[in-house]
């Protein structure tokens, strides 16, 4: 199981890739649409996971887990029209798709041990 301060000190790496992803895209109509979608979704599971870690009950961790989950997978899919477009040099993407699938499955995987020990 992933330290729950490994994985914080993880999410805010992302935060901090994403900014620099956000930070290059065309100041363009497009280009300024998504880094403000990007920049929303791809900062807020940082904070929402430690939000969960002071949660006041399991029920309360697992939808503040189901939340950073959800901010995830949409910034997932940002990530991905970027690329495909592409709006940035592909360079700036390595491993930041990757590393979202991987956030994605830790948190998936974390979401149904904690609904599992619910009582």
């Amino acid at each position: 199981m992933t330290n729950p301060r490994d994985l914080e000190d993880r999410l805010i790496d992302f935060v901090v890739q994403i900014i620099g992803v956000v930070e290059i895209l065309p100041n363009n109509k497009a280009g300024n649409h998504i880094a403000g979608q990007l920049v929303r979704s791809g900062t807020s599971p940082a904070p929402n996971y430690g939000e969960a870690q002071s949660a006041e009950s399991r029920k309360d961790f697992i939808h503040k887990m189901k939340i950073a989950l959800k901010e995830l997978r949409e910034t997932l899919v940002w990530l991905k029209v970027i690329k495909r477009k592409p709006l940035c040099e592909p360079p700036k993407m390595v491993g930041i798709i990757q590393e979202t699938d991987e956030l994605i499955s830790i948190f998936v995987s974390s979401i149904k041990t904690a609904e599992s020990n619910q009582s």
